[in-house]
């Protein structure tokens, strides 16, 4: 579409560098980059031997490492978002939300980082083991930006959407509600403010933000109301000192002169992991485009691997991604500067080595209300976003994500009640439950959960529209996945679960599942699927879904 100079310059005018609801999306964003920075902090000092001699490999190494690629991330889809507004000629582009990647923090510290040090005590190794799977995870995000706007093309808005909906319940809303009401003497009144702000409109006095005042007010509770704040002590901790990065790549390759055996297996994480992160990262840019923001698909994809590859080679073991939530904050009215300054802020943090000060002075619940609202808003937009019909589809992708949540509780209990293990409980009866719920069926439905929500999604959506035959052809792309084990195939070893690849064997005395009958069980729905589409060709219709 062809538009005059006029509208160009009016648009270059109006989107400026920041504007003051960019400070509401800059504490969302800058809050959910802080907790995965000090999940980092806490996970590898408690699990990985980074602590005493060896805590500079957090705060030397890998903080600034993620510096670096949250930086240039940051940077780059603000300018990105100020592209897109100069073509259209629009004001209210809101830039792509980017950090460090939630499930591939947790999987690399669980299964490749604590795996290394509990079997060799070498804390800098397993440092380096990190490194190689944060490099393979961006090696894979970059590759997929070539191929993924073709899957885009051919799968329902409801497939792509559903799957952030369930992540959005279970990984964001759940755990953060949960926290709420854990702490609600400092929570609770900065959730009411959200609410406010964000949806009855209402201004507060001097055009403050919602989100600056729920944070300035949860924080005040905090030091008024000390004793309320249980999980802090609300002393100050001095900053560790100044850090630059450090280039590491001669860290990374030196794993290479290993025996293969010692890393090539890790593999069976690195891969499912990549390509869980492309397929996520490709579902945010869907997100993006059904709130009005239409991106890229190639240049955000390559970027985000781009910034995971440079988060390695400086010393991060995480990769960073494009954030679920983009709906949320364009909600609040945030463009690009909220991305700028989340980049340029949490740089400084990284590098200065503040971030135990800004843990002591600034409490996480003073700010969560801002990310559950987030989550509500990405669950709303699943349904809102794709047509009405195809609502059920919406519905039914939501299940596999709420599954993963469940097994994170599962062995999260399981990891601090001691004695009984999820191994052990498994092995006495495969139809073991937990609260009435097979343990079988949660870890199945668990592994490799992104496939399935979007599968499931998407042949319900095809179904609707009955297009019976291309259900069939998504069923027969499940049975291929779980074939290779990417989907629903896993290994049990004591409460570790892991994914178990066609190539790879399960570790020695661990409960593992192929899923082969899951795989002939898809071949078989494909097949009735297609005698269904021969039945009905020419036939009238039983009911109208409209």
């Amino acid at each position: 579409m062809w538009h005059s100079p006029a509208i160009y310059e009016r648009a270059a005018d109006h989107m400026r560098l920041f504007v003051k609801r960019d400070l509401d999306g800059f504490f969302g964003l800058f809050i959910d980059n802080l907790v995965q920075l000090l999940l980092i902090v806490f996970l590898c000092s408690s699990f990985c031997g980074m602590n005493g001699d060896y805590a500079w490999l957090i705060y030397k190494r890998i903080l600034p490492g993620a510096a670096v690629s949250i930086l240039i991330g940051n940077v780059f889809y603000a300018w990105q978002a100020h592209r897109l507004a100069r073509r259209l000629g629009r004001d209210d582009v809101t830039a792509l939300p980017y950090g460090i990647n939630t499930p591939s923090l947790l999987v690399y510290v669980y299964f490749v980082i604590k795996p290394t040090f509990d079997q060799t005590g070498d804390a800098v190794l397993a440092w380096k083991m990190g490194l190689l799977a944060c490099l393979g995870s961006g090696i894979i995000e970059f590759a997929g930006a070539f191929v993924a706007e073709s899957v885009r093309r051919h799968t329902p808005r409801a497939a792509l959407l559903s799957t952030l909906a369930g992540i959005a319940i279970g990984f964001i809303s759940m755990l953060f509600a949960l926290q709420i009401w854990a702490q609600p003497l400092i929570a609770m009144v900065p959730l009411g403010i959200v609410l406010i702000a964000l949806f009855s409109g209402i201004r507060f006095p001097l055009g403050l933000p919602g989100g600056l005042v729920a944070i300035i007010a949860g924080t005040m509770l905090a030091w008024v109301l000390p004793e309320a704040w249980t999980a802090k002590t609300m002393s100050l901790a001095a900053p560790v000192g100044l850090a630059a990065p450090t280039w590491s790549g001669g860290d990374l390759l030196s794993v290479f002169d290993l025996p293969k055996a010692q890393w090539l297996g890790f593999m069976s994480v690195i891969i499912p992991m990549g390509l869980f992160n492309v397929v996520g990262s490709l579902q945010n840019i869907e997100s993006a485009e059904a709130a009005g923001d239409s991106y890229s698909t190639r240049s955000s994809l390559a970027v985000n691997g781009i910034g995971t590859i440079l988060a390695a080679g400086f010393g991060s073991c995480f990769p960073t991604t494009i954030y679920i939530g983009h709906p949320g904050w364009k909600a609040m009215g945030a463009k690009a500067g909220y991305s700028t300054l989340n980049g340029l802020v949490i740089t400084a943090i990284c590098l200065t080595g503040a971030l135990t000060t800004v843990n002591s002075v600034v409490p996480i619940e003073a700010g969560i209300a801002i990310v559950l609202w987030i989550g509500v808003i990405i669950t709303a937009q699943a349904f809102q976003a794709t047509p009405r019909e195809h609502a059920p589809a919406v519905a039914i992708g939501l299940f596999p994500a709420i599954a993963a949540w469940g097994v994170v509780i599962a062995v999260g209990a399981a990891s601090v009640a001691g004695g009984t293990t999820l191994q052990s409980l498994l092995a006495g009866n495969p139809q073991q439950g937990l609260s009435g719920f097979p343990l079988h069926g949660l870890l199945v439905m668990d592994r490799g959960y992104i496939f399935t929500c979007m599968i499931l999604a998407a042949v319900t959506a095809f179904l609707i529209d009955r297009r019976f035959y291309t259900a069939a052809v998504w069923m027969v792309i499940a049975g291929l996945l779980t074939l290779v084990g990417l989907m629903h195939a896993y290994s049990l070893t004591g409460n570790n679960i892991d994914y178990l690849l066609a190539f790879n064997r399960p570790p020695a005395g661990a409960i593992s599942y192929r899923a082969y009958e899951i795989v002939l069980a898809y071949i078989a729905t494909a097949i009735v699927f297609v005698l269904i589409g021969r039945y009905a060709r020419g036939r009238t219709v039983a009911f109208d879904h409209a």
